[in-house]
Formats: C-alpha cells, sequence, structure tokens
C-alpha cells in the first residue's frame, strides 16, 4: 500500500472559498447528500471528505466512517463537523490515489464531488476497489460532462486552460460514471440531473448520482 505525504493536496485560498461556497449551496446539494447516504451500514470510507458536509447525513446503521481528506484547511473543518455527527467519524490525511488504509477493510466506499478534482481517477477508483470487500458498495454524486455541443466543447476548454488553477483542480468535462465501470465496477441504480434544477447552466450542472458495486470473489473479482 503505497504512502501519501501529509498535506497531498495544498490550496488554500481555494479551500476557503469552497467551503463558504458549498455552506451556501447546502439548501440544494443537501437532499442529494441525503439520498447518497441512504441505506448505508457497517464500516464506510469516504473519500475527498471536504470540509463534512456529508458527515451530518450518515445514517445509525454505519458504524464508523473513515473520513480521508488531503487538504489541511478544509481536513481541519472536516474534523470540526465530524464532532456533531451521530455516528463516529475519524478524518485522516490521504490521497485517493494512494488510501492509507487496508485492503477489503470497508462495506462501502463514498464518493462526493471528488472525482473531478484526483489527479487520476482511474487510479483512486481502483484504490476504492481495493479497500472494499468483495461485494462492497460504491456510493457516488459527481459532476461531469454534459448537456449540447456547445456546452461539452466550453467544458474541454476550460478544462484546459483556466478553470482547474481557477478551482482547485477541477475539471468539467470528465465523465463519472463511465469511469466507475471502467474501474471494474457493477453500476446499479443511479440517476443524473441538474444542479441548480431550474436556471442558468453552469460547467458543472450535470451530476449523477448512484451505486455500485464491487465483484464478488466467485464473480471474479477478487
Amino acid at each position: 500500500m503505497a504512502r501519501a505525504t501529509k498535506d497531498a493536496v495544498h490550496h488554500p485560498l481555494f479551500a476557503r472559498f469552497y467551503a463558504r461556497f458549498s455552506e451556501a449551496a447546502e439548501k440544494q446539494v443537501g437532499p442529494y447528500r441525503g439520498e447518497l447516504l441512504a441505506g448505508l451500514s457497517g464500516r464506510v470510507i469516504e473519500i475527498g471528505a471536504g470540509n463534512g458536509l456529508n458527515f451530518a447525513h450518515y445514517p445509525t446503521t454505519v458504524s464508523e466512517v473513515v473520513a480521508i481528506e488531503p487538504e489541511r484547511v478544509l481536513r481541519r473543518l472536516a474534523v470540526d463537523a465530524a464532532r456533531h455527527a451521530e455516528v463516529p467519524v475519524d478524518v485522516v490525511p490521504g490521497a485517493a490515489e494512494a488510501l492509507p488504509v487496508k485492503s477489503e477493510a470497508f462495506d462501502a466506499a463514498v464518493v462526493s464531488l471528488v472525482l473531478c478534482s484526483v489527479r487520476d481517477v482511474r487510479r483512486a477508483l481502483s484504490e476504492a476497489r481495493r479497500v472494499l470487500r468483495p461485494g462492497g458498495e460504491l456510493r457516488f454524486f459527481e459532476h461531469g460532462r454534459g448537456g449540447g455541443r456547445g456546452m461539452r466543447v466550453a467544458q474541454r476548454v476550460l478544462d484546459r486552460t483556466v478553470w482547474p488553477l481557477l478551482f482547485g483542480g477541477c475539471h468539467t468535462a470528465r465523465d463519472p460514471l463511465g469511469a466507475v465501470r471502467s474501474a471494474g465496477f457493477e453500476v446499479g441504480g443511479y440517476r443524473s440531473f441538474l444542479v441548480p434544477e431550474k436556471g442558468l447552466r453552469m460547467p458543472t450542472s450535470f451530476c449523477v448520482l448512484g451505486s455500485a458495486r464491487r465483484p464478488g470473489l466467485d464473480e471474479g473479482g477478487g
């Protein structure tokens, strides 16, 4: 298992902006967090926990959450959020591409608005698969490419120019659902939608929420 440096990601200015923005948007985004986490149980790893806004939505059937967050400012905020959660949450440093945990140690893994900004999506999802027990579940809520031809062109141009620089490494034109499938997960139910549902469409408005499963050992997934 590879070891990550303590601060694998360092975007302090963006982190402060993101914390304020995400809290302001929680009236719109919060219900999706509840949907994302509903029905989870056992040990859960959350990859890229940010400032911990998911923590309040974990059901009490979850015995423990190990929340990985590489950015120092966001990690401090996540620690504060963990103190108010109804389930035990342990916030630790680490990168999605090198999770500092044992293989097959979790019943579920959660990625929430994080695959847009990881350096290597394929490796991050491979790590998520590694740490899940056979048959374990991946829950995902991500934004990615979408809209008509004009929007998709704009997303690609933004990704190659200013967007990652301005928004902490975020990319708008990635295909999270395709990446989950390519990582060897069996995709279950999912739905696509816009955030916000009405009004101006942004490059980050095109979202997908759903679940996938790591195949069991008897299915060739070990």
